[in-house]
């Protein structure tokens, strides 16, 4: 891919995120799009591929938002990340003057994405890559429901200390809830805990909630890993209920 796009590009300045998604996770690559490409330039274009549809009929798109573009597949990859940033249009990659000559069926990060995004760098203009669509696919781990008390999420990354990351964005909770008990509920647990600042505010070894540093509420303990104390695991749905 990187070969692709220097080749179309030769001045593309390319930054790798990450290589370390395991095979097949949408949910956890959806969210660590979703957390480092806020804090890219403007008009940067994010290429992200974890895609165990490619050949089928999924869409290969490219998003524009009011920062930056999203090129890869219409699996809920791109939803978090375009969705935080405000998606102004979306298109579909249908053009074959903008793809590699030869197309594979299992590699379209090599042979469509990665020339799309060189191609826009170049100054294409994106109404040149396809049809423009209004709506993407959102799996269930992109979605939040909600009723007067309640609001339920999904667990979409339990990083190296045992935090547990949902797809509940912090502008849904009530930021009154600080310093206040809530009850979290899962297909394994169920604890009433602090909503809290920081990891430090509660006791060693005890649970919390907080608003982590990527923008989404965590389930977390102080030096401890909620994970194995409760239980939950990425995919899991949380509800979360409130005073």
């Amino acid at each position: 891919m990187k070969a692709v796009i220097l080749n179309i590009c030769p001045v593309a300045k390319i930054i790798d995120i990450t290589h370390n998604i395991p095979k097949f996770n949408i949910p956890m690559g959806a969210f660590i799009l979703a957390s480092a490409s806020t804090y890219f330039p403007i008009n940067t274009i994010h290429v992200a591929v974890v895609d165990p549809g490619v050949g089928v009929s999924r869409r290969p798109l490219l998003i524009e938002t009011k920062n930056s573009f999203f090129i890869g597949p219409d699996n809920g990859l791109l939803v978090l990340a375009a969705e935080k940033q405000y998606i102004k249009r979306i298109f579909v990659l249908e053009n074959p003057a903008l793809m590699l000559k030869l197309v594979s069926n299992t590699f379209h990060g090599r042979d469509i994405f990665a020339p799309a995004a060189a191609h826009l760098l170049n100054g294409i203009n994106p109404l040149f890559f396809g049809s423009q669509i209004n709506k993407l696919r959102k799996p269930a781990f992109t979605k939040i429901s909600r009723n007067q008390k309640s609001i339920m999420g999904e667990v979409v990354y339990i990083d190296g200390f045992g935090n547990i990351i949902t797809n509940i964005p912090a502008d849904e909770l009530n930021q009154n809830l600080y310093g206040k008990l809530i009850t979290v509920k899962s297909p394994t647990s169920k604890s009433t805990i602090e909503f809290c600042r920081s990891y430090s505010d509660t006791n060693i070894g005890e649970l919390l909630a907080l608003i982590g540093s990527h923008g989404y509420l965590e389930i977390s303990a102080n030096q401890a890993n909620a994970a194995a104390m409760t239980k939950i695991q990425i995919g899991d749905k949380i509800v979360i209920t409130a005073p």
